[in-house]
Order: structure tokens, then C-alpha cells, then sequence
């Protein structure tokens, strides 16, 4: 990924930013310049609070090149508190703990290393919710 690529995706990647719609109030992430829903171009940021259940998961045993040191890992979708659905990996649980409806909160952490001299970017995932 390219550095100001990089940049204009932060928000997105380490506060969870998406957007909502000033004339529907549809909310959607990631962002958008067009409302999907009613097509117009009121949009507000938006910060979600990166809390939420895993709506349905599947476990990778054969990832792509990037993320090989990292399988089996998890890749679920959430629903967030606010109703808004999105994919991402799980972290920091075991396996066999996952289930559909488990709660979860967003989490920064490395997603993957761009060669030995590249960046590492990191990025959102989501860990059970810790009590």
C-alpha cells in the first residue's frame, strides 16, 4: 500500500470512522461519498463506538502469500451496536471459542508487513470484550 494511501484510510482503520446520512440517516462503513440507499451526497462522518456480536464467521486454514504465518485465523462479520455490519479478523481468542453472538470490541493491531523494507500496516480487528 502506498503512503498516502495509507494516510487517507486512518481514520477509517484505527477509529472505526464511517459515515451517515444527513438526508436518509442510513449509517455505513466504510465510508462513502454517495449514500447506498437514497443516493445523495449529505454525508456526515461518524465514529462507532467498535463494539459489537460476531453475526457469522469462517476459519482460514489456506490464507493468501500475506497472511500464511497467521493461519488458522478467524475471519468474521460483525454487527456493531449502531446496526452496521462489516468484515474483520478476530484476535486474541482461541479457536474453539468462537461462536455466533460472541461480543466483541474493536482492536488495533499489525494486519501484515509489506516485505522485509515496507511498512507495517496495521489496522482493525475485533477481540471477544473483555469484562
Amino acid at each position: 500500500m502506498d503512503i498516502p494511501r495509507y494516510w487517507r484510510l486512518r481514520h477509517q482503520r484505527y477509529h472505526l470512522e464511517g459515515a451517515r446520512c444527513q438526508n436518509c440517516g442510513q449509517q455505513f462503513f466504510p465510508p462513502r461519498a454517495v449514500c447506498p440507499i437514497c443516493k445523495k451526497r449529505k454525508i456526515q462522518p461518524i465514529k462507532f463506538k467498535g463494539k459489537g456480536r460476531v453475526y457469522s464467521y469462517s476459519v482460514l486454514y489456506q490464507p493468501s502469500e500475506r497472511f500464511e504465518g497467521q493461519a488458522p485465523y478467524v475471519v468474521a462479520i460483525i454487527e456493531l451496536e449502531e446496526g452496521v455490519k462489516l468484515s474483520a479478523q478476530l484476535t486474541d481468542v482461541d479457536l474453539d471459542e468462537v461462536q455466533i453472538g460472541l461480543p466483541v470490541e474493536m482492536a488495533v493491531r499489525k494486519i501484515y508487513e509489506e516485505g522485509e523494507s515496507g511498512p507495517i500496516v496495521y489496522g482493525y480487528k475485533f477481540r471477544p470484550l473483555q469484562f
